[in-house]
């Protein structure tokens, strides 16, 4: 089979991307017909200007980025060409950690304490204020210490300077595995969000279906592979090329903690429901202001594994 080359871009690395990661190990790409150039984009910015200048053809990150691109381009009497698809990270992947336990979390226990929020990229603020907002705690009222990294927070609260921290892995394993920092709350119980797909052009969907098409079909590939490894197995084969610095056990207990989550989806599909609800929280945190509408952001057909446009 000849091999088609796509240049593939990832906004950040992170254990939630584990099935891009497994995909590439293990061969899934190529089993595809694919030579896929993964590269780690300079900064989010230059994701989505990189698809539509040509020095990337996809990227995977979240849907939030396409609506934020719809909603400003609109704004200047414009039109988007992004469009993501196939859900490939279905479940937010954020934990609260706190330097004391607190079995039994309520989102109004975080008024009071000191709170690192999460600032890296926009979603994880916008997708707890609206779970504070449904919870009918006001937002304006959390403690929030100065933005930071989530590496930095973490190591406030591992110095004891802050009481509680918005992370992803392997942060949250790093601090519990230390026990100086306990789990409080996983983020993945709101349910499926559309948290991570594929995004390109228009252009390159039309022009390079069976790219994308292929590309869906090694992902639905590499979720049922995850689904059916044992996590260590996983751990091993992506940790010395993907997290050289992390330890295979605690690369194994974040793998198995997030699967537990239903973090990472059975299939690609993209619900549109999925993607309303994260929708919903990025207009009420005033992140977008246009209602951008599913069939503008999304190309459903690339979300039905290996079904032809």
């Amino acid at each position: 089979m000849a091999s088609e080359s796509v240049v593939l871009y990832e906004n950040l690395r992170s254990c939630s991307y584990t099935p891009f990661y497994l995909a590439q190990r293990a061969g899934l790409f190529e089993a595809e017909g694919l030579e896929v150039d993964l590269r780690l984009s300079p900064a989010p910015p230059e994701t989505a200007q990189g698809l539509i200048e040509g020095r990337a053809d996809v990227s995977f990150g979240g849907p939030m980025r396409v609506m934020m691109h719809h909603d400003a381009a609109r704004a200047r009497g414009e039109e988007s060409p992004l469009v993501c698809f196939a859900q490939i990270v279905a479940r937010d992947p954020f934990i609260l950690v706190g330097r004391a336990a607190n079995p039994r979390f309520r989102f109004a226990d975080l008024i009071g304490p000191l709170v690192g929020v999460a600032t890296d990229v926009p979603t994880p603020w916008m997708l707890l204020h609206d779970d504070l907002d449904r919870a009918g705690v006001d937002p304006a009222a959390v403690r929030r210490v100065m933005d930071a990294p989530m590496a930095d927070n973490a190591a406030a609260l591992a110095r004891g300077e802050i009481d509680v921290v918005q992370v992803f892995e392997p942060h949250a394993e790093a601090l519990v595995s230390s026990g100086r920092g306990h789990l409080w709350h996983r983020f993945s119980v709101r349910g499926d969000i559309a948290f991570t797909t594929f995004y390109t052009t228009r252009r390159f969907a039309a022009e390079r279906r069976n790219a994308c098409l292929a590309l869906a079909r090694a992902m639905a590939a590499s979720l049922a592979r995850l689904h059916a490894a044992d996590p260590a197995e996983t751990a091993a084969l992506i940790g010395p090329s993907f997290f050289p610095d992390l330890a295979p056990a605690s690369l194994a207990r974040i793998v198995s903690g997030y699967r537990e989550a239903r973090l990472w989806p059975r299939g690609i599909a993209l619900p549109a429901a999925a993607y309303a609800r994260l929708k919903a929280a990025l207009l009420a945190g005033g992140l977008i202001a246009w209602d951008v509408p599913y069939d503008e952001a999304v190309d459903a057909a690339l979300c039905e594994t290996g079904a032809p446009s």
